[in-house]
């Protein structure tokens, strides 16, 4: 005696949508040189719409500036978003010393999934064999949630 048995079903396959949105540092800081921290340390000047070459020029005291892109996670808003953001408490960088003090906001404008952070650096004249390190994070705010796990990126200023 044999037995055939057919099954059979119907699945509805249903899109899975991210209706949330969060905010996080670019992807282009993530594959810095971050041995033993949980986040990344940028040794190099970024690059806003790509991946830091190794060939990109170091962060030395001397350098001028740089820029950060913050991305907005979901769907583009019809109006502006803004972001919040803090010196990490792991920080050797002093404020009017290694950088201008930072304003702690930030804008991803209208219809947009980007936003910058900009850091002028102070070059306080002085060498000296140890590097700081500037470590920004981003924080809750009233417009807009973080990414924990890209919520914060470190600079490592060389001052020699």
């Amino acid at each position: 005696m044999s037995c055939i048995l057919f099954l059979t079903g119907c699945v509805k396959n249903e899109l899975t949508v991210y209706k949330g949105s969060v905010v996080e540092f670019d992807a282009a800081t993530w594959n810095a040189n971050s041995s033993g921290l949980t986040y990344p340390m940028m040794t190099r000047v970024p690059t806003l719409n790509g991946a830091t070459a190794t060939s990109a020029a170091s962060l030395t005291r001397a350098t001028t500036s740089v820029s950060l892109r913050v991305n907005l996670v979901g769907a583009q808003r019809s109006k502006a978003t803004t972001f919040n953001y803090v010196v990490a408490s792991e920080s050797t960088a002093v404020a009017g010393t290694h950088y201008t003090a930072l304003s702690g906001t930030g804008t991803i404008p209208a219809f947009s999934s980007f936003g910058t952070v900009t850091i002028t650096f102070i070059n306080p004249g002085v060498a000296s064999t140890t590097a700081r390190d500037l470590v920004l994070q981003l924080v809750n705010s009233a417009d807009i949630n973080v990414s924990t796990n890209y919520a914060k990126v470190g600079l490592r200023i060389s001052q020699l």
